[in-house]
């Protein structure tokens, strides 16, 4: 079963909307598992504070190494095989492959950041992967969390009606998505494509490919220097 443990400032955003649609049903089926973990459960002192300032100076807080860690022991023993996470604007990006990599795994352990950002020790002493989502800063981990556990969830086995329609999105083969079309057959003057009411499978199948190709091409050129 994929079992994720979420460490996180604010444990009440999960599973938030994974716990709606597909993705809360298979919850619900015990396809997988979430717990969200409080950080500052491992704070300290009175106020169970999980940051300080920067060393060298500088705006912001940043999240302390020490804190982190025993909030980090406490979720996910040495012998836990399952990757750990850093939800960081700096990480590797997120692609198809990783998510259908690590929905494939036990689950993800995932550390949602706030403030400036973690303690550099932290991240090389219990060897956390940084993630990212995007090029672009939100005000901490938990959205990305949640994007991250979608794109994997999506991919358990049993989750999906049919497992064969992911297999045909965006990125699955190195490009793009063709375009969808369904009833009715005009509206407002556009027309469903000859191509996909001919009942030629093999014409239907190249039409999408030749699409899929012509907007992998406008939009996003650098994926067809991958393949």
């Amino acid at each position: 079963m994929f079992a994720a443990t979420v460490l996180t400032l604010f444990p009440e955003m999960f599973p938030g909307p994974l716990g709606l649609s597909l993705a809360g049903d298979a919850l619900a089926r015990g396809l997988w598992a979430c717990e969200a973990l409080d950080i500052r459960a491992h704070g300290l002192g009175r106020h169970r504070a999980v940051d300080d300032t920067p060393a060298g100076g500088g705006p912001g807080m940043v999240m302390r190494a020490d804190v982190l860690a025993a909030s980090l022991d406490a979720a996910s023993g040495a012998a836990d095989p399952r990757p750990r996470l850093l939800m960081s604007p700096r990480g590797e990006r997120l692609t198809q492959r990783k998510a259908r990599e690590w929905a494939g795994g036990p689950g993800l352990v995932v550390i949602c950041a706030r403030f400036e950002g973690v303690d550099e020790r932290v991240i090389e002493a219990r060897h956390l992967t940084e993630v990212s989502i995007g090029d672009y800063i939100l005000s901490g981990g938990e959205i990305a969390a949640l994007a991250v556990l979608d794109a994997c969830v999506r991919l358990v086995p049993g989750v999906m009606g049919k497992m064969e329609s992911a297999t045909q999105e965006s990125f699955e083969a190195g490009l793009l998505e063709y375009p969808h079309y369904t009833r009715p057959r005009e509206w407002e003057g556009r027309a469903i494509p000859e191509a996909l009411l001919s009942g030629d499978h093999a014409k239907i199948e190249r039409w999408r490919r030749e699409q899929a190709l012509r907007i992998t091409r406008e939009r996003r050129p650098d994926l067809l220097e991958k393949i």
